[in-house]
Protein backbone atom coordinates (compact mmCIF):
# COMPACT_ATOMS: atom_id res chain seq x y z
CA UNK A 1 0.00 0.00 0.00
CA UNK A 2 2.80 2.38 0.96
CA UNK A 3 4.54 1.77 -2.36
CA UNK A 4 1.31 2.63 -4.20
CA UNK A 5 1.09 5.94 -2.38
CA UNK A 6 4.76 6.60 -3.12
CA UNK A 7 4.22 5.90 -6.80
CA UNK A 8 1.14 8.15 -6.89
CA UNK A 9 3.01 10.97 -5.16
CA UNK A 10 5.93 10.60 -7.56
CA UNK A 11 3.58 10.61 -10.55
CA UNK A 12 1.86 13.78 -9.32
CA UNK A 13 5.20 15.44 -8.66
CA UNK A 14 6.43 14.67 -12.19
CA UNK A 15 3.21 16.01 -13.73
CA UNK A 16 3.45 19.19 -11.63
CA UNK A 17 7.05 19.70 -12.71
CA UNK A 18 6.18 19.20 -16.36
CA UNK A 19 3.35 21.73 -16.08
CA UNK A 20 5.70 24.19 -14.39
CA UNK A 21 8.31 23.70 -17.10
CA UNK A 22 5.70 24.30 -19.83
CA UNK A 23 4.56 27.50 -18.12
CA UNK A 24 8.13 28.68 -17.57
CA UNK A 25 8.77 28.29 -21.30
CA UNK A 26 6.75 31.49 -21.75
CA UNK A 27 8.38 34.85 -21.12
CA UNK A 28 8.13 38.36 -22.49
CA UNK A 29 11.85 38.29 -23.39
CA UNK A 30 11.76 34.87 -25.08
CA UNK A 31 13.35 36.16 -28.31
CA UNK A 32 15.71 38.75 -26.82
CA UNK A 33 18.80 36.56 -27.18
CA UNK A 34 17.96 34.41 -30.20
CA UNK A 35 16.48 37.22 -32.32
CA UNK A 36 16.33 40.69 -30.74
CA UNK A 37 14.93 42.22 -33.96
CA UNK A 38 11.88 39.91 -34.04
CA UNK A 39 9.40 42.10 -32.15
CA UNK A 40 10.45 45.41 -33.77
CA UNK A 41 10.02 43.73 -37.17
CA UNK A 42 6.51 42.52 -36.32
CA UNK A 43 5.59 46.01 -35.14
CA UNK A 44 6.97 47.63 -38.30
CA UNK A 45 5.00 45.36 -40.66
CA UNK A 46 1.80 45.73 -38.61
CA UNK A 47 2.08 49.51 -38.52
CA UNK A 48 2.66 49.57 -42.28
CA UNK A 49 -0.35 47.33 -42.92
CA UNK A 50 -2.62 49.43 -40.68
CA UNK A 51 -1.35 52.62 -42.30
CA UNK A 52 -2.32 51.24 -45.71
CA UNK A 53 -5.74 50.03 -44.50
CA UNK A 54 -7.05 51.08 -41.09
CA UNK A 55 -9.49 48.16 -41.06
CA UNK A 56 -6.57 45.72 -41.00
CA UNK A 57 -5.95 46.38 -37.30
CA UNK A 58 -9.34 44.91 -36.38
CA UNK A 59 -8.80 42.02 -38.77
CA UNK A 60 -5.47 41.02 -37.18
CA UNK A 61 -6.97 41.29 -33.70
CA UNK A 62 -9.86 39.05 -34.76
CA UNK A 63 -7.48 36.42 -36.19
CA UNK A 64 -5.85 36.03 -32.79
CA UNK A 65 -9.24 35.79 -31.06
CA UNK A 66 -10.57 33.17 -33.49
CA UNK A 67 -7.32 31.22 -33.21
CA UNK A 68 -7.34 31.08 -29.40
CA UNK A 69 -10.96 29.94 -29.15
CA UNK A 70 -10.26 26.81 -31.23
CA UNK A 71 -8.06 24.42 -29.23
CA UNK A 72 -5.90 27.25 -27.93
CA UNK A 73 -3.56 29.92 -29.31
CA UNK A 74 -1.60 27.68 -31.68
CA UNK A 75 -1.97 29.32 -35.11
CA UNK A 76 -4.28 26.54 -36.31
CA UNK A 77 -6.44 29.20 -38.01
CA UNK A 78 -3.64 29.87 -40.50
CA UNK A 79 -3.43 26.34 -41.92
CA UNK A 80 -4.74 25.76 -45.45
CA UNK A 81 -6.90 22.78 -46.36
CA UNK A 82 -5.03 19.58 -47.26
CA UNK A 83 -5.81 15.88 -47.28
CA UNK A 84 -4.95 15.79 -43.57
CA UNK A 85 -5.78 19.35 -42.44
CA UNK A 86 -9.42 20.30 -41.87
CA UNK A 87 -8.86 24.02 -42.36
CA UNK A 88 -10.58 26.44 -40.02
CA UNK A 89 -10.55 29.09 -42.74
CA UNK A 90 -13.74 27.60 -44.21
CA UNK A 91 -15.59 27.35 -40.87
CA UNK A 92 -18.75 29.47 -40.70
CA UNK A 93 -17.25 32.23 -38.50
CA UNK A 94 -14.20 32.57 -40.79
CA UNK A 95 -15.31 31.79 -44.34
CA UNK A 96 -15.23 34.93 -46.52
CA UNK A 97 -14.79 36.87 -43.29
CA UNK A 98 -11.44 36.23 -41.59
CA UNK A 99 -8.76 38.33 -43.26
CA UNK A 100 -5.20 39.53 -42.80
CA UNK A 101 -3.57 36.22 -43.68
CA UNK A 102 -1.30 37.92 -46.21
CA UNK A 103 -0.06 40.33 -43.51
CA UNK A 104 0.82 37.40 -41.24
CA UNK A 105 2.69 35.78 -44.16
CA UNK A 106 4.59 39.01 -44.73
CA UNK A 107 5.47 39.28 -41.05
CA UNK A 108 6.71 35.68 -41.02
CA UNK A 109 8.88 36.28 -44.08
CA UNK A 110 10.39 39.48 -42.69
CA UNK A 111 10.97 38.02 -39.22
CA UNK A 112 12.64 34.87 -40.54
CA UNK A 113 14.86 37.08 -42.69
CA UNK A 114 16.11 39.21 -39.78
CA UNK A 115 16.44 36.15 -37.51
CA UNK A 116 18.31 34.17 -40.16
CA UNK A 117 16.10 31.13 -39.64
CA UNK A 118 12.56 30.22 -38.50
CA UNK A 119 12.69 30.75 -34.73
CA UNK A 120 9.50 32.78 -34.17
CA UNK A 121 6.28 30.78 -34.14
CA UNK A 122 3.23 31.78 -36.14
CA UNK A 123 1.24 31.62 -32.89
CA UNK A 124 3.50 34.22 -31.29
CA UNK A 125 3.25 36.35 -34.43
CA UNK A 126 -0.56 36.35 -34.14
CA UNK A 127 -0.41 37.33 -30.45
CA UNK A 128 2.09 40.16 -31.00
CA UNK A 129 0.38 41.41 -34.17
CA UNK A 130 -2.92 41.66 -32.26
CA UNK A 131 -1.26 43.77 -29.56
CA UNK A 132 0.55 45.97 -32.08
CA UNK A 133 -2.67 46.48 -34.07
CA UNK A 134 -4.43 47.81 -30.98
CA UNK A 135 -1.51 50.13 -30.21
CA UNK A 136 -1.47 51.36 -33.83
CA UNK A 137 -5.12 52.39 -33.39
CA UNK A 138 -4.38 54.31 -30.16
CA UNK A 139 -5.28 51.52 -27.76
CA UNK A 140 -3.41 50.15 -24.74
CA UNK A 141 -0.28 48.06 -24.83
CA UNK A 142 0.59 44.99 -22.77
CA UNK A 143 3.43 42.53 -22.33
CA UNK A 144 2.87 39.49 -24.56
CA UNK A 145 4.23 36.32 -23.00
CA UNK A 146 6.14 34.50 -25.75
CA UNK A 147 7.25 30.97 -26.49
CA UNK A 148 4.11 29.51 -28.06
CA UNK A 149 4.53 26.69 -30.55
CA UNK A 150 2.47 26.02 -33.68
CA UNK A 151 -0.06 23.23 -34.03
CA UNK A 152 0.18 20.45 -36.60
CA UNK A 153 -3.61 20.11 -36.81
CA UNK A 154 -6.72 22.23 -37.31
CA UNK A 155 -10.42 21.65 -36.70
CA UNK A 156 -13.17 23.23 -38.76
CA UNK A 157 -15.75 21.46 -36.57
CA UNK A 158 -14.34 22.96 -33.37
CA UNK A 159 -14.23 26.39 -35.02
CA UNK A 160 -17.90 26.05 -35.92
CA UNK A 161 -18.76 24.99 -32.38
CA UNK A 162 -16.50 27.13 -30.19
CA UNK A 163 -16.20 30.56 -31.82
CA UNK A 164 -19.06 32.69 -30.44
CA UNK A 165 -21.70 33.70 -32.98
CA UNK A 166 -23.28 37.14 -33.49
CA UNK A 167 -26.70 35.65 -32.64
CA UNK A 168 -25.83 34.51 -29.10
CA UNK A 169 -27.68 35.87 -26.08
CA UNK A 170 -25.97 36.62 -22.78
CA UNK A 171 -26.22 33.16 -21.11
CA UNK A 172 -24.80 31.50 -24.26
CA UNK A 173 -21.95 34.03 -24.39
CA UNK A 174 -21.11 33.51 -20.73
CA UNK A 175 -21.06 29.73 -21.21
CA UNK A 176 -18.98 30.06 -24.38
CA UNK A 177 -16.30 32.15 -22.66
CA UNK A 178 -16.40 30.01 -19.52
CA UNK A 179 -15.48 27.01 -21.66
CA UNK A 180 -12.23 28.85 -22.47
CA UNK A 181 -11.53 29.71 -18.83
CA UNK A 182 -12.73 33.29 -19.27
CA UNK A 183 -15.19 35.01 -16.93
CA UNK A 184 -17.87 37.67 -17.39
CA UNK A 185 -15.41 40.56 -17.05
CA UNK A 186 -13.29 38.98 -19.79
CA UNK A 187 -16.42 38.61 -21.93
CA UNK A 188 -17.31 42.29 -21.69
CA UNK A 189 -13.74 43.55 -21.98
CA UNK A 190 -12.86 41.36 -24.98
CA UNK A 191 -16.16 42.16 -26.69
CA UNK A 192 -14.87 45.72 -26.55
CA UNK A 193 -12.58 44.73 -29.41
CA UNK A 194 -15.64 45.72 -31.45
CA UNK A 195 -14.60 49.31 -30.83
CA UNK A 196 -12.60 48.52 -34.00
CA UNK A 197 -13.72 47.24 -37.39
CA UNK A 198 -16.81 46.32 -39.32
CA UNK A 199 -19.40 43.56 -39.65
CA UNK A 200 -21.09 42.12 -42.71
CA UNK A 201 -24.80 42.67 -43.34
CA UNK A 202 -25.54 38.95 -43.00
CA UNK A 203 -24.44 39.05 -39.35
CA UNK A 204 -26.80 41.86 -38.26
CA UNK A 205 -29.72 41.70 -40.74
CA UNK A 206 -32.00 39.88 -38.35
CA UNK A 207 -31.30 42.41 -35.59
CA UNK A 208 -32.18 45.50 -37.64
CA UNK A 209 -35.29 44.01 -39.26
CA UNK A 210 -36.74 41.59 -36.72
CA UNK A 211 -35.79 42.89 -33.28
CA UNK A 212 -37.99 45.58 -31.75
CA UNK A 213 -36.85 45.51 -28.13
CA UNK A 214 -33.48 46.84 -27.08
CA UNK A 215 -32.74 48.55 -30.41
CA UNK A 216 -32.95 52.23 -31.27
CA UNK A 217 -35.41 52.55 -34.18
CA UNK A 218 -33.49 55.35 -35.91
CA UNK A 219 -30.28 53.34 -35.67
CA UNK A 220 -32.05 50.31 -37.19
CA UNK A 221 -33.41 52.41 -40.08
CA UNK A 222 -29.97 53.86 -40.80
CA UNK A 223 -28.42 50.41 -40.97
CA UNK A 224 -31.22 49.12 -43.23
CA UNK A 225 -30.15 51.66 -45.87
CA UNK A 226 -26.99 49.62 -46.52
CA UNK A 227 -28.30 46.17 -45.56
CA UNK A 228 -31.38 45.11 -47.57
CA UNK A 229 -33.69 42.32 -46.49
CA UNK A 230 -32.19 40.13 -49.20
CA UNK A 231 -28.87 40.42 -51.01
CA UNK A 232 -25.92 42.57 -50.01
CA UNK A 233 -24.73 39.97 -47.49
CA UNK A 234 -21.17 41.28 -47.54
CA UNK A 235 -22.09 44.98 -47.23
CA UNK A 236 -20.22 46.46 -44.29
CA UNK A 237 -21.28 48.56 -41.32
CA UNK A 238 -18.98 49.82 -38.58
CA UNK A 239 -19.26 48.15 -35.19
CA UNK A 240 -19.12 51.53 -33.50
CA UNK A 241 -19.01 55.18 -34.71
CA UNK A 242 -15.18 55.28 -34.78
CA UNK A 243 -14.09 51.93 -36.30
CA UNK A 244 -10.41 52.88 -36.64
CA UNK A 245 -9.97 54.29 -33.13
CA UNK A 246 -9.73 52.38 -29.86
CA UNK A 247 -12.17 54.21 -27.59
CA UNK A 248 -15.24 53.53 -25.41
CA UNK A 249 -17.92 54.45 -27.96
CA UNK A 250 -18.75 50.78 -28.53
CA UNK A 251 -20.07 50.67 -24.96
CA UNK A 252 -21.81 54.05 -25.26
CA UNK A 253 -23.63 52.59 -28.25
CA UNK A 254 -24.81 49.62 -26.17
CA UNK A 255 -26.20 51.91 -23.48
CA UNK A 256 -28.05 53.78 -26.27
CA UNK A 257 -29.41 50.48 -27.71
CA UNK A 258 -27.26 50.88 -30.81
CA UNK A 259 -25.25 47.65 -30.65
CA UNK A 260 -24.84 46.40 -34.22
CA UNK A 261 -24.83 42.68 -33.46
CA UNK A 262 -27.37 40.86 -31.30
CA UNK A 263 -24.45 39.48 -29.28
CA UNK A 264 -23.16 43.03 -28.71
CA UNK A 265 -26.46 44.35 -27.37
CA UNK A 266 -26.87 41.20 -25.26
CA UNK A 267 -24.17 42.64 -22.98
CA UNK A 268 -26.55 45.47 -22.07
CA UNK A 269 -29.97 43.91 -21.93
CA UNK A 270 -30.94 43.83 -18.27
CA UNK A 271 -28.44 41.13 -17.30
CA UNK A 272 -25.46 40.83 -15.00
CA UNK A 273 -23.05 42.59 -17.37
CA UNK A 274 -25.02 45.86 -17.57
CA UNK A 275 -23.05 47.63 -14.83
CA UNK A 276 -19.67 46.86 -16.36
CA UNK A 277 -20.87 48.09 -19.77
CA UNK A 278 -21.97 51.35 -18.12
CA UNK A 279 -18.61 51.67 -16.37
CA UNK A 280 -16.66 51.16 -19.59
CA UNK A 281 -18.92 53.57 -21.49
CA UNK A 282 -17.72 56.46 -19.33
CA UNK A 283 -14.24 55.31 -18.34
CA UNK A 284 -11.83 54.56 -21.18
CA UNK A 285 -8.93 54.07 -18.77
CA UNK A 286 -10.71 51.28 -16.90
CA UNK A 287 -11.78 49.60 -20.15
CA UNK A 288 -8.26 49.82 -21.59
CA UNK A 289 -6.73 48.32 -18.44
CA UNK A 290 -9.23 45.47 -18.30
CA UNK A 291 -8.97 44.83 -22.04
CA UNK A 292 -5.18 44.44 -21.80
CA UNK A 293 -5.55 42.10 -18.80
CA UNK A 294 -8.11 39.94 -20.61
CA UNK A 295 -6.02 39.83 -23.79
CA UNK A 296 -3.12 38.40 -21.79
CA UNK A 297 -5.46 35.84 -20.25
CA UNK A 298 -6.94 34.86 -23.63
CA UNK A 299 -3.48 34.67 -25.17
CA UNK A 300 -2.55 31.91 -22.72
CA UNK A 301 -5.38 29.49 -23.58
CA UNK A 302 -4.19 25.88 -24.05
CA UNK A 303 -0.71 26.70 -25.30
CA UNK A 304 1.80 24.41 -26.96
CA UNK A 305 5.26 25.05 -25.51
CA UNK A 306 8.68 23.45 -25.18
CA UNK A 307 8.91 20.49 -27.55
CA UNK A 308 5.18 20.41 -28.30
CA UNK A 309 4.04 21.26 -31.81
CA UNK A 310 6.57 22.94 -34.08
CA UNK A 311 7.84 26.24 -35.42
CA UNK A 312 6.31 26.39 -38.89
CA UNK A 313 8.49 27.52 -41.78
CA UNK A 314 5.32 28.56 -43.65
CA UNK A 315 2.39 29.60 -41.47
CA UNK A 316 -0.06 28.14 -44.01
CA UNK A 317 1.19 24.56 -43.78
CA UNK A 318 2.70 22.02 -41.44
CA UNK A 319 6.44 21.43 -41.86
Amino acid sequence: MASSYSFLFLHMLVMFCLASIAFSDLSDDFYDDICPEALPTIRRVVEDAVRQERRMGASLLRLHFHDCFVNGCDASILLDQTATIDSEKTARPNNNSARGFEVIDRIKSEVDKVCGRPVVSCADILAVAARDSVVALHGPTWEVELGRRDSTTASRTTANNDIPTPLMDLPALIDNFKKQGLDEEDLVALSGAHTLGFAQCSTFRNRIYSETNNIDSTFASQRQANCPRSGGDSNLASLDPTPALFDSKYFSNLVSKKGLLHSDQALFSGGETDELVKTYSTNLRTFSKDFAKSMIKMGNIKLLTGNQGQIRVDCKKVN
